[in-house]
Parts: structure tokens; sequence; C-alpha cells
């Protein structure tokens, strides 16, 4: 299946998820928003092996500790994807992979992206894709492609950048 066809098939179903939801119609309009944009992002990804990466994982639940698609963690989803797709080891632990990154003004896709939900340090990391979205193993959605913007990621963002040479 050709890419172009692989992207309308996702958008089709994100569309689909989006127009079934409960809610008023306020919100499914966001869903909808909300769903178009990340769609865009991934249609807009550089890497071919990412993209497969993104879709094979989606909607795989949180785990804490978890490496497998039975359940995964933010950190080991992390991990994983910059092994397979870019060939860098990262340590296990997000605090830890935050020590690891040389902080970046401006993201490109690939680089980390870390958050502090629950105190002082580091807590949570993501993978930036573009367009001020990225991939991250949700605690409550799983496996997900998000806004950055959101006003809950802006609170709790720390530090972005590639991973240091």
């Amino acid at each position: 299946m050709g890419y172009k066809t692989t992207f309308r098939l996702v958008l089709i179903f994100v569309a689909m998820l989006a127009f079934s939801s409960c809610g008023s119609r306020r919100g499914t309009v966001k869903s909808t928003t909300a769903a178009a944009g990340a769609a865009d992002a991934m249609a807009r990804l550089k890497s071919r092996e990412l993209y497969k990466f993104i879709t094979d994982w989606t909607g795989v639940r949180y785990q804490l500790g978890g490496l497998d698609k039975k359940g995964i963690d933010c950190s080991g989803f992390a991990l994983l994807l910059q092994r397979d797709i870019y060939g860098i080891k990262l340590p296990r632990r997000s605090r830890d992979q935050a020590e690891v990154i040389k902080s970046s003004g401006s993201l490109k896709e690939g680089d980390l992206i870390f958050f502090s939900f629950g105190g002082s340090g580091v807590d949570h990391v993501g993978v930036y894709l573009n367009n001020d979205y990225f991939v991250h193993a949700s605690t409550t959605r799983g496996v997900i492609v998000d806004n950055l913007k959101l006003a809950a990621y802006q609170r709790a963002f720390v530090k972005a950048g590639p991973v240091k040479d």
C-alpha cells in the first residue's frame, strides 16, 4: 500500500473516531481539528520508517515499565523509537534520557521533548515530529500524536533537543 493511500486511510479512521465520539458538537469540532493536525504532522514526516513505527505503535496502552505492545511507558517508547529508527542508545528512565540531550531552540524530527507533570524533575518524554506535534505514550490514551501547544504541555515543558553526539 502506498504512502498516500495509508495516510488517507489513517485520516479517514481518525475522522470516523472523532465523529463517533460522545459529547457536544463543540467537542467534536475540537477533536476533529486535533485529529486533522495529527494526521497532517504524520503526513509531513521525512522518514517513512518513523511513520511506520508510529502507526505500528499508535494506540498501544500505557503500562509503567512496559516495553512491548502489551503496554509501554513514555521512556520505553522513546528508547525503542530512538534505537529502531535512529540507531541511538538511550538510558531507560526519562530523567536519565533528559541528561543526554543538548537543549535546542529549534526542534527537528526525532528530537526528544521532556516534561515535568508531577513535581520537581523530568517525569515524561516524547519525540518531536513537526509543526508543534510530537508522539508519546500518554498515561491515559496510550501511544498518541499530540499538539505541543496544548496548555498542559506548555505548563509542564522542561526542555527539548537532539541526543548529544
